[in-house]
């Protein structure tokens, strides 16, 4: 059998261009890009998480979210709001044109609850995560239809492989499956999801680390996700999600009723600058509101700023215009509804929260997780 032809090239006979043109031909679609034009490298779209806090501590210098093209994973440990939140980033994909399909190993879904936060019935498709091969080989065939997808997978710790299924309980029999399913699906799947501008977000579960040997790991490697590292390599973004069991983190009406909680958040890793920081919201999960209470979390998150002082029970607010304005903790949400407080707040949000991070100005400590920050010697 006859040896394929190689076109050879001449040294600096072809321009970097047709150079493209030619790797383009060979590989039947385009695959080579200028990195300074529309390339699927590039983000260049986030879809709103519901918490700006959360949106301007993901990339370094802007206000993100979750990154449009790439695959990212939400995973907490139990009642800390995975599925609030993705529900939330869902009614928020589809106010961006965005079709969403959420796949559910869990079959707990409520559609009141999806309606509640944001979300468009009509335009929102459900899907029973039967198998994890089940699961990608869908999206690899809808990343072929042309439209501009969000595939919400709840959860993949949940989701069985097709051996799971068919085979018996014994644990042995299957061991190691779903992560070698998962490194050849991320394999195959992570490039289309970047050419089609689609949008992965896994959800899944944080477990306690029972194989750590030391105490000193146990600390520093507190929890691990199911899926194998496969999943960690592929993802661009991972927000992980614990909370406080104490009392004072839970949200109660006036009745003493628990109506949400306490989130502490940590981007366990970025591959936008932002690896470590930290940041925490409380989400509403009741039967009225439902949610993440955005507002109530600015306070805590101009903490660092030197334009809130704080005099006891009172703080003063420099507002844009170089006047001051006090108030109490408890009259917060009412300050926030005056267009020049809530302008203020939000400037300096964008200056403390994401613009001096960028420029590594202030106290590192600020930012990131202290169990993680070196302690200056």
């Amino acid at each position: 059998m006859a040896k394929p032809k190689v076109t050879k090239l001449k040294k600096g006979s072809l321009d970097i261009a047709a150079v493209r043109s030619i790797i383009n031909k060979k590989a039947g679609r385009e695959v080579a890009h200028s990195l300074q034009d529309n390339n699927p490298t590039e983000v260049t779209e986030w879809i709103p998480t519901g918490s700006r806090w959360l949106d301007s501590i993901i990339c370094k210098g802007k206000l993100a979210g979750i990154p449009v093209g790439k695959i990212s994973e939400i995973a907490g440990l139990e009642a800390t709001g995975k599925s609030f939140m993705a529900a939330q980033i869902a009614g928020n994909a589809q106010k961006m044109g965005i079709d969403v399909v959420y796949f559910d190993s869990e079959s707990a879904l409520d559609p009141s609850f999806l309606e509640r936060a944001g979300c468009d019935l009509e335009r929102l498709m459900y899907v029973q995560a039967e198998s994890v091969e089940f699961v990608l080989e869908t999206m690899e065939e809808l990343l072929g239809t042309g439209n501009k997808w969000l595939f919400i997978w709840d959860s993949l710790a949940l989701t069985p492989s097709i051996s799971d299924v068919e085979g018996d309980f014994n644990p042995q029999s299957s061991m190691a499956v779903k992560p070698r399913i998962l490194s050849k699906g991320m394999a195959k799947l992570t490039i289309p999801i970047a050419d089609a501008d689609a949008t992965l977000l896994v959800l899944n579960q944080l477990k306690t680390n029972m194989a750590a040997r030391t105490p000193a790991e146990a600390l520093t490697t507190p929890y691990f996700t199911p899926g194998g590292k496969a999943m960690s390599y592929a993802y661009s973004l991972r927000v992980w999600l614990t909370a406080r069991k104490a009392k004072a983190s839970y949200i109660v009406d006036d009745n003493g009723f628990r109506i949400g909680s306490e989130v502490k958040v940590k981007l366990e890793k970025s591959r936008f600058g932002t690896a470590g920081r930290t940041c925490n919201f409380k989400i509403l999960w009741g039967d009225e509101d439902i949610g993440v209470q955005d507002e109530e979390s600015w306070f805590d998150a101009i903490q660092v700023s030197e334009r809130l002082k704080q005099s006891g029970a009172w703080f003063t607010l420099v507002k844009n215009d170089g006047s001051e304005e006090k108030f109490q903790r408890k009259q917060w949400i009412e300050k926030l509804d005056k267009e020049d407080f809530r302008e203020s707040v939000l400037t300096i949000i964008d200056e403390d929260v994401i613009m001096k991070f960028k420029n590594r100005e202030g106290n590192a400590q600020d930012f990131y997780d202290p169990e993680e920050t070196p302690e200056e010697s």
